[in-house]
């Protein structure tokens, strides 16, 4: 069977960079992000963002996490950095998972995808719950080493172990994953 990769960028927006729940681990994966993102864009693997978009008050999430992320605010946006084109995807998920609750699966479907690529954050969180629907829908998993990051390093590396553990997903450098792509 022939694969078809799609990248999932997930939850690189304002709030987890410099916002309400930044950290300087978000900022050392923009440049990685960066020079994936455009190199899969050139060779036509489609990009799609996956984007917290919070409901203020309403949603479950802001009771653990406070205020983050809320829909039609600048923390709700994607950086700067990573521009979202015309001929990128955008799924607002209002849970951990970008699977939950969404029309990511119908997308990925429709686009003829069979393996998911994650980056972004946070690898123990939102890429793991990511990864956990994508691996129940039969989609492979791969994650972006150098893409992805957590709060911490011990965050960042458990995440990318269980996700091997659990769901087979390797973790791959930029340079093996467009190598893939070709």
């Amino acid at each position: 069977m022939n694969k078809k990769y799609a990248i999932l960028v997930v939850d690189m927006l304002n709030d987890f960079v410099t916002g309400a729940l930044g950290c300087d681990r978000a900022k050392a994966i923009i440049q990685p992000n960066k020079q994936l993102i455009e190199g899969a864009r050139k060779l036509g693997v489609p990009i799609i963002f996956c984007n917290d978009s919070h409901l203020k008050g309403v949603d479950h999430e802001l009771k653990h996490w406070g205020d983050h992320a809320i829909r039609g605010t600048k923390g709700a946006e994607v950086i700067p950095e990573l521009p979202v084109l015309d001929e990128d995807y955008v799924i607002l998920k209002r849970r951990y998972s970008s699977f939950f609750q969404t029309d990511l699966d119908i997308l990925l479907k429709e686009l003829g995808v069979t393996s998911v690529i994650i980056t972004g954050l946070h690898t123990h969180m939102c890429c793991r719950h990511t990864a956990a629907d994508a691996y129940q829908n039969n989609y492979e998993v791969l994650f972006a080493k150098e893409a992805t990051n957590a709060f911490t390093e011990e965050d960042h590396l458990e995440g990318l172990k269980y996700a091997k553990e659990v769901y087979d997903a390797e973790s791959l450098t930029n340079a093996e994953l467009l190598d893939l792509f070709k």
